[in-house]
């Protein structure tokens, strides 16, 4: 797959609290992900970003140092144990302040009679055992010191049937109530934990998807009108992240233009 190009974003408005802080993006080679790298290291954060393409997330961290921010690549799998990236990442930046475990992304429409076990398996593991493993991987040290803000990355998916399999819908739910549980459990020790929920994004993954007219067709149902952009569900990772939402804790964010409303 080609690298995709990185472009310049809109001008983020930095958020109290992140300066000197170490966030740790997983699935930030691109799409959400990579646009929210760039807006914690704009509000002063120090970034470790995760993917498994390393073209990829070399261009991110390039485009970060070049706005003046400070990020560094970390490639790994994090379906697989995470105590070498923890490792890496305490050795460049100390201990994560700000987790926000984005990779995943097993969507696309397949009919639940032909889906299988071991797709259904190969889903939740992407999905949903990674967020937990990655999360698990890192509470320790949050718990040590007694602060810590962690934004979780479900799906509209998850809020009402859609396109999407049966197994992604599952793992996104599956998502929202670990965050619930996690900020229930954890609000005492001085962690927030939050979620996002965001319908169709455009981006790289959905333009390879649908061609221009069937987005055009996909922004008609938006009742704002129009798909999200990365950068959308980025403002929304950086609040969450942030001081300024520091009685926040156990929420999903709705990032739908107005489609999906619990």
């Amino acid at each position: 797959m080609p690298t995709p190009p990185i472009t310049s974003p809109p001008p983020w408005p930095p958020l109290p609290g992140l300066a000197g802080r170490t966030a740790l993006v997983t699935g930030g080679s691109r799409g959400p992900g990579a646009a929210t790298c760039r807006a914690l290291a704009a509000s002063g954060a120090r970034v470790a970003v995760n993917g498994r393409d390393r073209a990829a997330l070399d261009a991110v961290v390039a485009a970060i140092r070049a706005e003046g921010g400070d990020a560094h690549a970390f490639p790994a799998d994090v379906t697989e144990p995470l105590g070498d990236l923890r490792a890496a990442v305490a050795e460049r930046y100390g201990s994560v302040d700000v987790l926000c475990p984005f990779a995943g992304g097993q969507g696309r429409p397949e009919p639940s009679a032909a889906l299988g076990l071991d797709r259904w398996r190969e889903v939740l593991e992407t999905d949903l055992t990674s967020v937990f493993a990655t999360v698990t991987a890192f509470l320790p040290d949050m718990v040590e010191r007694g602060a810590g803000s962690v934004v979780l990355m479900s799906s509209a998916a998850a809020r009402q049937p859609g396109g999407a399999n049966a197994a992604y819908a599952a793992a996104k739910a599956g998502v929202v109530m670990l965050g619930k549980h996690l900020a229930r459990e954890l609000g005492p020790a001085g962690i927030r934990v939050n979620c996002l929920a965001p319908s169709a994004v455009e981006n790289e993954r959905l333009r390879a998807a649908l061609d221009e007219r069937q987005r055009a067709g996909l922004a008609a149902a938006f009742p704002l009108g129009r798909l999200g952009r990365d950068e959308d569900v980025a403002q929304a990772a950086l609040w969450l992240a942030s001081d300024a939402a520091s009685w926040v804790t156990g929420v999903t964010l709705d990032l739908s233009g107005g489609r999906v409303i619990v």
